[in-house]
């Protein structure tokens, strides 16, 4: 079977067109010597004014950094330098979904022209080096909170087949505990005709509210790619994450949670002061 092209996918859409490369032999990595865990890092060749959008200029195809939000600033450093740190040549890349991501595909894309990278990139695979996605929060032990948009079994299954999953998002995502800052619950993709008793069962077992997502510019239920409803279940107190997780999916009708328990290996969260702060898994 003939190799994709560079920047390609072998499912579903195509995440970024890219203009022909031109031939030579590509550069590798582009490797740095960067302090990681717990500290703060700047992108190379970028100084901080630079990065917190204080300097005039667009990037090609996107807004002046002097329009952007913070959270937005800081969603695009924490894509980057990921991106510098994690994706080298000769890789299978499982790329997520969400606002976060679009600016490591961007980052993404560019290195490609720029190096000559040779890069798969697919939704879903069972051989894939590094899969990069966001979150909808990480707590201290860097369990996440995911499926915010709806995707998050796919998301998960990106997650889990990748040898190495990495975490990009903005400094409001960044929580001592499941909760502190995310509201709106946590995912949990059920088969249509289980989303009664899968939602009594949920709040009888740990208590909280459980309830089904609806669609904002249509009628019913949020419909998932797959066929299925979410609900979203509003819990009250800090859980045992891994114990409840394994408990809801257990459950007869239940498709997988938004729960991402030791999965990620390293988050990037991107700063209001234009830093980029790097955690790794505690051990």
């Amino acid at each position: 079977m003939q190799r994709p092209g560079p920047f390609s996918t072998l499912y579903g859409r195509v995440l970024a067109p890219l203009p022909g490369r031109a031939g030579g032999a590509a550069s590798g990595g582009g490797g740095n010597n960067w302090g990681l865990s717990g500290s703060h890092v700047q992108l190379p060749g970028r100084t901080q004014s630079e990065t917190r959008g204080d300097k005039g200029g667009s990037s090609a195809g996107g807004p002046a950094p002097s329009t952007m939000s913070k959270a937005e600033e800081a969603k695009k450093l924490a894509s980057h330098t990921a991106v510098e740190n994690h994706v080298k040549n000769n890789q299978v890349l499982g790329i997520g979904s969400g606002s976060t991501i679009v600016h490591a595909v961007q980052r993404i894309a560019e290195r490609v022209k720029q190096e000559n990278l040779d890069l798969i990139c697919i939704p879903t695979s069972f051989q894939i080096d590094l899969a990069i996605d966001g979150a909808d929060e990480v707590d201290a032990e860097l369990n996440l909170i995911k499926g915010g948009g709806g995707c998050l079994t796919q998301e998960k299954i990106v997650a889990g087949y990748a040898s190495r999953f990495i975490v990009i998002a903005d400094f409001r995502k960044d929580s001592k505990n499941l909760g502190d800052r995310w509201h709106k619950g946590i995912p949990i993709e059920v088969i249509p005709m289980a989303y009664v008793p899968v939602s009594r069962a949920v709040t009888q077992k740990f208590g909280g509210e459980v309830e089904l997502r609806m669609a904002v510019n249509k009628a019913g239920p949020v419909v998932t790619d797959n066929g299925n409803f979410i609900l979203d279940w509003k819990f009250d107190r800090v859980h045992k994450w891994g114990e409840v997780n394994t408990a809801i999916k257990m459950t007869p009708g239940v498709v997988d949670t938004g729960l991402f328990i030791n999965m990620a290996e390293r988050v990037y969260f991107g700063m209001q002061d234009g830093s980029v702060n790097v955690r790794e898994k505690p051990f």
